[in-house]
């Protein structure tokens, strides 16, 4: 008889014990996550899901849906003349408020980059008003810099010029409410994208500026363009973006400049106070989720858009 035929078959293999390090890692990994996953779920899909389903439902005075309308609410928005004015009020605020907060927190940027010693302290002066509250900065805007009083800082300066006092925050032409909201927004962001830039400047090696000067780069304007502004590229159209997305959730500034100020509040509302108006004075809720998702789907059809012609992810 062959010895194959006669030897016994081989034991199974003991299953393999699992580790318990790698059960106490999963464990400790999922204590951890857990939390923000829950509070990830509560208060934001959830609060998303619910708010679309809201959008293309009936829910006057109440947070459920009490019949399916579709897109009528979306179409009533976008035939509203107050709400097509508010997206116009908040198209002109981040056409001024984008291009001025790229410009000065370059220019900011690249003269404490060559400040030496004393760059610490510009960088803290600099960067504390975006620590500040919205809500104080707007008020001390409207109560002191630019109250309409002589006593009014502004109208002090105009003053010096042989100008009597101005009423900055009304309809009347010119209007001087935009420069109030713009300049309030300016000092308060303007100190966050200058530490982004100031960031990207420390990352581009100096053998770039020494092998430009040698081949005749001349200090300033030609290797700011040349040399400069292409290695901040990226930096670039990440700080655009944000700051767009910034510009068009625009609400405290808003609120709190042009309150009480009535024609000029009316004629300035950006689409979060007009969409907070109706949830809080008309208790339409429906409506108002709609609004808010068509301002959300204008920020991200602009953005992708901008992202396009800027190449944003693109290599280099």
């Amino acid at each position: 008889m062959s010895p194959s035929l006669t030897q016994s078959p081989a034991p199974p293999a003991p299953a393999k014990a699992k580790n318990p390090s790698n059960r106490s890692a999963n464990l400790a990994f999922w204590m951890f996550v857990s939390p923000a996953l829950i509070g990830l779920t509560i208060f934001t899909l959830i609060p998303i899901v619910w708010g679309l389903i809201l959008s293309f439902s009936q829910a006057q005075n109440t947070v459920r849906p009490v019949k399916f309308v579709g897109f009528a609410n979306y179409l009533d928005l976008l035939t509203d003349p107050a709400f097509l004015l508010a997206l116009r009020v908040i198209v002109i605020f981040a056409a001024f408020i984008v291009p001025l907060t790229y410009c000065a927190s370059l220019g900011l940027a690249l003269l404490i980059n060559k400040a030496g010693k004393g760059s610490a302290f510009f960088r803290t002066v600099f960067f504390i008003p975006s620590a500040v509250s919205y809500v104080i900065a707007s008020l001390i805007w409207k109560i002191s810099l630019f109250s309409g009083t002589e006593s009014g800082f502004a109208n002090q300066v105009v003053g010096t010029f042989g100008h009597g006092p101005l009423e900055w925050i009304t309809t009347t032409a010119p209007p001087w409410y935009w420069l109030v909201l713009v300049t309030a927004r300016l000092w308060l962001q303007v100190g966050f994208y200058m530490i982004i830039f100031l960031a990207a400047l420390q990352e581009i090696p100096p053998s770039i500026y020494e092998a430009a000067s040698v081949d005749g780069a001349k200090p300033g304007w030609q290797t700011l363009r040349f040399i400069t502004l292409p290695q901040l590229r990226a930096t670039t159209i990440s700080v655009l973006i944000l700051n767009f997305i910034a510009a068009f959730q625009a609400f405290d500034e808003f609120y709190n400049i042009l309150a009480g100020a009535g024609g000029a509040y009316l004629a300035a509302r950006p689409p979060l106070i007009y969409l907070y108006s109706i949830a809080l004075a008309d208790q339409d809720f429906g409506r108002g989720t709609a609004g808010a998702f068509i301002v959300t789907a204008l920020i991200l059809a602009v953005t992708a858009v901008q992202s396009r012609i800027l190449g944003f992810g693109d290599r280099d």
